[in-house]
């Protein structure tokens, strides 16, 4: 079982069993440092010890005010929580989500996700993000009349329908105004925007800074999306990609979602061929679709099937997506960053 405790503003995500509130000290003020359970509220500032952090070893982690300000020693007078046996990681990072649709934001910060990257909503979702954790919301996808989601389970606002480039700009503009901070750019389906649309899109989100994500699952799709400038896939092709494919997207980004499509042979190669060839490999779930809330095992199981090593899926969650999306604050285990840890049973 997860618990999530929030320690101003930030989360805390812990792999153990929770209990009610906080264990209260009494008697007189002392020099030796209070022991709590982990499972507990572990208030401002604590020492965690006896963890193991991959890449450093059994170090000690120093917390102050929500944020990690000492790895490899700490204040001994600090409250301690003894971590022995535990592995102590950043808390991950979803790179695609639809909490709109599944609205379990604090069930999936409570399986061990820090940040949700939030790839399809409603706008008016823009304006009340959930709390439990951070999330970077794309609102509705920017689509053709008729096009994909609009006639199926997105029929409730999550496509925003353009018919040429200057009305494709103006939904670009719209959605950065409203808080989007990646935008959606569906290329499939029978309604399907012209080049010059989608190229359109690209160029006024490159313009606010903001990545353009593709829904893109075939070969001719993955290729398009490539063509008119697209940053991410926001799935790992299903049809067999071809080499001339492959290569448009070494330089680029690709988020798993295998067990979403249900992890066939061909997707899997894909994903495989795709970092051979360079890709940046990103962590995502297609929450929403799928049902697991926080780190799904079936993903990084598949993940592993396609030749990824544990460091390999372990960065694709933590400090990659942190680097690419702009999120310094997490993906790391390190002096300055907020103070929200993934901790896994050693055993």
């Amino acid at each position: 079982m997860h618990a999530v405790f929030p320690i101003l503003g930030t989360l805390f995500l812990v792999a153990c069993a929770g209990k009610s509130g906080p264990e209260q000290s009494t008697g007189a003020e002392t020099t030796e440092p209070s022991t709590v359970d982990p499972s507990d509220d572990w208030g401002d500032s604590y020492r965690l010890v006896g963890g193991e952090v991959p890449g450093l070893g059994v170090v000690d982690i120093e917390v102050r005010g929500g944020v990690i300000t000492a790895v490899g020693s700490s204040d001994s007078s600090l409250t301690t929580i003894d971590l022995s046996g535990t592995i102590v990681e950043p808390g991950w990072i979803d790179s695609h989500v639809h909490l709109a649709f599944l609205p379990k934001a604090r069930e999936l910060a409570d399986g061990g996700v820090a940040v949700a990257v939030d790839l399809a909503s409603p706008i008016a979702f823009l304006d009340d993000l959930p709390s439990a954790l951070e999330v970077l919301p794309a609102g509705p996808m920017i689509t053709a009349v008729g096009g994909y989601p609009t006639q199926s389970w997105g029929a409730n606002g999550y496509g925003l329908e353009v018919t040429d480039a200057a009305s494709a700009i103006a939904a670009t503009e719209q959605l950065w105004a409203a808080g989007a901070r990646v935008i959606k750019l569906p290329i499939n389906g029978a309604a399907v925007l012209n080049e010059a649309a989608l190229s359109a899109v690209v160029q006024a989100a490159h313009g606010h800074d903001l990545k353009v994500v593709s829904h893109a699952t075939t070969d001719a799709e993955a290729a398009l999306a490539a063509n008119v400038g697209c940053d991410v896939l926001a799935h790992t092709p299903v049809e067999a990609l071809t080499d001339e494919t492959i290569a448009l997207w070494s330089d680029r980004t690709v988020i798993t979602t295998l067990a979403a499509f249900g992890g066939s042979d061909t997707t899997i190669d894909n994903l495989r061929r795709l970092k051979a060839a360079g890709s940046r490999v990103l962590y995502g779930t297609d929450f929403g679709n799928t049902q697991t809330a926080g780190v799904d095992p079936r993903e990084l199981t598949l993940m592993a099937d396609a030749g990824m090593t544990p460091e390999e899926i372990l960065a694709s969650g933590t400090s990659v997506p942190a680097a690419f999306w702009g999120l310094d604050d997490y993906g790391e285990i390190a002096v300055g960053k907020r103070a929200v840890f993934r901790l896994v049973d050693a055993e």
